[in-house]
């Protein structure tokens, strides 16, 4: 299955698409949030432009690791909802929750923990920040008590939050203060620091971490990516600082099954740029390839999934609300497949992907 996000500023709606044996799409249906999204409004971020990139975040549906419960992030109306993926993709909503805060638009899940991040709004005096739910065998959610956490200022402007590969610790990516936030997890779930680490480009809005704790980093301002180690004391040392993909506002960033291989959107370019990743987690770039065929209108692509079988790669066009699809070849370049529609018209103000 491929899930995506329709930010609709009415009522948004997840969209979602059964993958066939060869990795191509079909819609089979749209599932309400019963809540809203932004529509095609701006946040102000490196990345928006003409209703591109709303949310400016990576993260704003996800699955649990076992694929068993989606969660969305409702920026328009603050809440964050909670569906249960059925044995044949279909989606059944179980829970809506105030998100802690004002726009959420990054979700991170670590078992039975999910942290979601909330922009803020300095007119409406709240201030950015990350809250913790904890979530039970039926995907419904409760707010850890004192569970908030303020970022390194009040609008620093979360662009996504991540647990590290076992949990113990949860990474907040900072637009506007283009700062690295580390904070600790307790057992109790909630959350100790953070520790503020300075990004080594500009812009780092969408962060992955390898199965060795090795961190990517994009950068939309830098337009490039970056790599690092995660010492247990928060700091992180840069591994590769800033290599370029060659293309602008590189702002999502996922990796091959066996992590030889990283993607990574240029939104603004409407490219995907393929980075080889060393055994230390050392980068160079291996090549790139278009969201969308010469003759379609340029696909801007931005949310990103590999398939659970690691043959196929998957990104969100935000200026269609089509989902390009590719096969992955053995030396990480990309054989597009089809281009996906769930509207037969041109949908705008999109965000989120979601791949099993």
């Amino acid at each position: 299955m491929v899930y995506m996000m329709t930010n609709n500023d009415t009522m948004n709606q997840v969209i979602a698409f059964s993958r066939s044996m060869n990795g191509m799409l079909t819609f089979i249906g749209a599932y309400p949030t019963s809540g809203k999204g932004t529509g095609i409004k701006e946040v102000s971020g490196a990345t928006a432009n003409d209703g591109v990139d709303p949310l400016a975040s990576q993260g704003a549906l996800t699955l649990t690791k076992d694929g068993h419960l989606l969660f969305a992030v409702n920026a328009g109306s603050n809440s964050i909802s909670s569906f249960i993926v059925n044995e044949n993709g279909t989606l059944t909503l179980v829970d809506v929750k105030p998100s802690g805060g004002e726009q959420p638009n990054s979700i991170g899940v670590s078992g039975n923990l999910l942290y979601v991040s909330n922009v803020g709004s300095q007119a409406n005096n709240f201030a950015s920040n990350i809250t913790g739910f904890g979530i039970d065998a039926n995907g419904r959610l409760s707010q850890i008590p004192e569970s908030t956490h303020i970022l390194s200022t009040a609008n620093a402007q979360p662009a996504q939050v991540l647990f590290t590969p076992d949990g113990s610790k949860l990474l907040v990516s900072e637009l506007t203060t283009n700062s690295l936030s580390i904070f600790n997890v307790n057992r109790n779930g909630t959350l100790t620091g953070p520790v503020i680490n300075n990004s080594n480009g500009t812009g780092p809005l969408g962060c992955h971490f390898l199965s060795t704790g090795i961190l990517l980093v994009t950068e939309a301002g830098t337009n490039a990516l970056s790599s690092y180690s995660l010492s247990e004391n928060g700091r992180l040392k840069v591994v590769s600082g800033s290599i370029p993909s060659g293309w602008k506002t590189a702002c999502w960033v996922i990796t091959t099954l066996n992590e030889r291989f990283a993607f990574v959107t240029n939104t603004l370019s409407g490219t995907i740029s393929t980075y080889r990743i060393g055994h230390n987690g050392a980068l160079t770039v291996a090549g790139y390839t278009t969201s969308t065929p010469a003759g379609m209108t340029t696909g801007l692509p931005m949310d990103v999934g590999v398939s659970n079988d690691g043959k196929y790669f998957y990104t969100l066009n935000g200026n269609q609300g089509t989902v390009s699809v590719f096969q992955i070849n053995d030396d990480g370049s990309l054989v597009r497949l089809q281009v996906a529609v769930w509207t037969p018209e041109l949908y705008f103000g999109s965000q989120g992907l979601a791949v099993l």
